[in-house]
């Protein structure tokens, strides 16, 4: 049913401070397509809705003595923020001394007066186990909708693998020693483009509103879209969600699980989408719709997927989602002729598999973005005008091409 469009979140800044205690738990990492262990992220509408998340992995060698400035865009605006620190993927115990939560004003730098700690059961340390996630306390006020958060962590002790997003598409800063509390990008200098331990932020917007989890692969990551501006195809998504809610309630949460050269069925690189799905999607707090785009690196490995085996993962897939109560949109493999790995036989996979998406009745939805993005002049290609440059990756106006493509109507499973 159509909805009818209401003003965006009005940006005023409000006092972050820290408050009550939700808890922390740990999550083990899952394995294959049964059951996974439980996870730690709290269940039920009452702990608000993700507005901002990226899927972890092993990114390298954890040391202590280190500060992080991370920046991040929101989704939904709301009440109560909260950030998830991940030690999935470590083999050792990781302890933060010193979190806070502020708004970025430029670079590293703050908006004065906008940066609060953040507690753990009212604690300012906490220490996460090897395998394990931790959720902070809320912090009161309202975090708007569409802003830049900087969260900052300072880390004395780990050693080991350390868990974290590698290709963020977004400049955040790293330190030496505890400046986590300053609000001056004084001791902020040395730049990343990667986030370390955060995957996730919450906030409670209100009433009756829910989160979309896109899993994906590097196209959803965002590779190819312009650094620091926020045009991955779910950032657009998130823009037009907000453009178009309704003062009742809808989608607005939109959670980025796309991991640069992921698969469905297999572990490399990462863990395939199979088995990420709980940690990555259905543990994250408001998580109505999971919107899988995924496929393409499983077709053009070598070897590569059949198309009985890539639908197959996409029914166990779905077959999860559906168990955990949530929707599921599907939408079909782009063309990536012009692309070293692409062959004809190949062509053909992603031919059958798109076929399938589009006319098994499998998901609840589904997008085509095979049909937004081909060339008319050659199906297996491309458009040039929303070719990133390397024939499997959108620039800007084909990730907006993108999100433009998805009906809104399909994220809440209520609409159906």
């Amino acid at each position: 049913m159509p909805r009818t469009a209401r003003p965006r979140f009005r940006a005023a800044l409000a006092a972050l401070s820290s408050c009550v205690a939700l808890g922390c738990g740990t999550g083990a990492t899952p394995q294959g397509d049964g059951p996974s262990p439980p996870s730690s992220a709290p269940a039920g509408a009452e702990y608000g809705v993700v507005t901002w998340a990226s899927s972890a992995d092993r990114i390298g060698e954890a040391a202590g003595g280190r500060g992080y400035r991370l920046l991040v865009h929101t989704s939904v605006g709301g009440s109560g923020l909260r950030v998830r620190l991940s030690n999935a993927f470590g083999d050792q115990p990781v302890t933060f001394d010193n979190v806070h939560a502020g708004l970025q004003r430029d670079g590293a730098a703050l908006v004065p007066g906008s940066n609060r700690r953040l507690t753990f059961v009212g604690a300012r340390s906490v220490t996460v186990p090897a395998g394990g996630i931790v959720y902070s306390d809320p912090l009161p006020g309202h975090v708007p909708a569409a802003s830049t958060l900087a969260v900052s962590l300072h880390v004395p002790r780990a050693g080991g693998a350390l868990t974290g997003h590698w290709m963020a598409m977004q400049t955040s800063y790293t330190t030496e020693g505890d400046h986590a509390a300053e609000e001056s990008a004084a001791n902020w200098k040395q730049r990343t483009g990667s986030w370390f331990y955060l995957d996730a932020v919450t906030v409670r917007p209100r009433e009756g509103t829910g989160a979309v989890a896109a899993l994906g692969d590097s196209i959803t990551d965002g590779w190819q879209s312009t650094t620091d501006r926020n045009r991955r195809w779910p950032d657009y998504l998130a823009r037009r969600l907000a453009g178009s809610a309704t003062g009742t309630g809808t989608v607005e949460g939109v959670a980025n699980a796309g991991v640069a050269g992921n698969r469905v069925l297999t572990d490399v690189p990462g863990q395939s989408a199979l088995n990420r799905l709980s940690r990555d999607v259905l543990s994250l707090p408001g998580v109505r719709t999971v919107f899988l785009f995924q496929g393409v690196n499983d077709i053009k490995a070598e070897p590569g997927a059949t198309a009985d085996e890539l639908i197959a993962g996409y029914r166990r897939l779905i077959d999860r989602a559906h168990a955990a109560g949530k929707c599921v949109v599907g939408a079909t493999i782009a063309p990536y002729k012009g692309w070293q790995e692409w062959d004809p036989a190949g062509e053909a996979v992603r031919r059958e598999v798109n076929a399938f998406v589009r006319d098994s009745g499998a998901f609840d939805a589904v997008t085509d973005f095979d049909r937004v993005l081909r060339s008319p002049y050659d199906p297996e290609r491309m458009m040039p005008a929303l070719d990133g440059g390397d024939h499997l990756h959108p620039n800007d106006k084909g990730m907006q091409a993108m999100a433009d493509a998805v009906d809104l109507r399909s994220l809440d499973c209520r609409n159906g």
